[in-house]
């Protein structure tokens, strides 16, 4: 018998980012039910989370399958982290029907604008009201930078795709509220980051 290779991968930024996400999370999030994690990436990030916030039942979802075979690696033996779904934001309906809560990781700035689109009307479909939309990523805020760190790496994107670039909050904010979510507060986080949080009504 033969080992198979590891399947996990690793993002350097989510051994900075988890503690202050989670930070936030403990906050905001319900106690019981179902989290659905849009984008969920490498997996490591929901690998955390599910530990950290029992009893609630994460689930994790990504349409790349090289990303949900990682996300199962790292989920391996974690009883509150369910089997990753494809979930493709800009494909309706979602596979899941409903969600105590939503949360989306570093996903608007390296998307077109159509994933914005597809991950509210989809967030306002599947979650309840007062339920929570959790967003973390670089913002501009009034038509500004935040800092010029942010400014080159909006530059980096969009040079590597024009679909891309650091986003508007007040677009985002707004394109939400046509979804029925609105704007509960934001969050100043690390390296110019922000926690939105946004409330289905």
């Amino acid at each position: 018998m033969t080992d198979r290779p590891d399947a996990r991968l690793f993002a350097p930024a989510t051994q900075r980012n988890r503690e202050p996400i989670l930070e936030v999370l403990s906050r905001i999030l319900p106690t019981e039910g179902t989290v659905l994690e849009v984008a969920s990436g490498t997996g490591e990030h929901g690998a955390w989370f599910a530990q950290q916030l029992r009893p609630l039942a994460w689930q994790p979802s990504d349409p790349d399958p090289v990303m949900r075979r990682s996300i199962a690696a790292h989920g391996h033996a974690i009883a509150t982290l369910r089997e990753p779904l494809d979930l493709d934001v800009t494909r309706h309906p979602w596979p899941l029907e409903t969600a105590q809560a939503v949360v989306c990781v570093n996903l608007l700035h390296i998307a077109p604008w159509a994933a914005a689109e597809g991950l509210m009307a989809g967030a306002g479909q599947v979650l309840s009201d007062g339920k929570p939309l959790y967003l973390y990523g670089p913002y501009r805020r009034g038509g500004r930078h935040t800092a010029p760190s942010n400014e080159a790496f909006d530059r980096s994107l969009r040079s590597e795709n024009p679909d891309w670039g650091v986003r508007d909050l007040e677009a985002v904010t707004e394109l939400a509220a046509s979804h029925g979510l609105g704007l509960a507060e934001v969050v100043e986080m690390p390296a110019n980051n922000l926690s939105v949080v946004l409330a289905k009504s």
